[in-house]
């Protein structure tokens, strides 16, 4: 089975220079966790939902805030300016340009390579789509769900 069997050509993408807010916008509205970004035709990265959750990471303690709604309520006074520096970090999120964050060393695949080919580029890579390109163009992207329903119809 060959990627082109099994890849998704209605390939939706994002542009260097949308926000944040505007990419988290593309893949909730598409239920997809990530997409290629596009200057014109050419592929100048991947934008992630894991991308985006590095956000979230408190430079100060390096690690991963996502409050409970306790939290919320009880914050501790001694806490005050620590808190309103978080809420405008977070809020400042929003207008980041995904150029700054997202992937740019992006692994591709041809639509000819083996469905085996891509699925042990995934692994060893760790990544959870491929874009497949021809000719140095974005022709669709596949991805492990892809690769799993493919198997399944055989």
């Amino acid at each position: 089975m060959k990627v082109k069997d099994v890849m998704n050509s209605n390939v939706v993408s994002c542009k260097p220079d949308d926000t944040v807010r505007e990419a988290a916008r593309v893949l909730k509205e598409n239920n997809i966790s990530g997409a290629p970004v596009l200057e014109g035709e050419e592929l100048v990265g991947i934008v992630s939902e894991g991308d985006l959750l590095k956000l979230l990471i408190l430079p100060e303690k390096g690690e991963l805030w996502l409050p409970s709604p306790f939290e919320v309520i009880e914050v501790p006074i001694r806490e005050l300016f620590g808190w309103e520096e978080t809420k405008k970090m977070l809020s400042d999120v929003g207008s980041t340009n995904i150029e700054e964050i997202m992937t740019k060393d992006v692994h591709t695949i041809s639509s000819e390579a083996s469905v085996e080919e891509a699925s042990e580029h995934m692994i060893r890579h760790r990544i959870n789509r491929l874009p497949v390109t021809e000719d140095s163009r974005v022709v669709g992207i596949i991805t492990r769900g892809d690769i799993i329903k493919g198997l399944a119809k055989l």
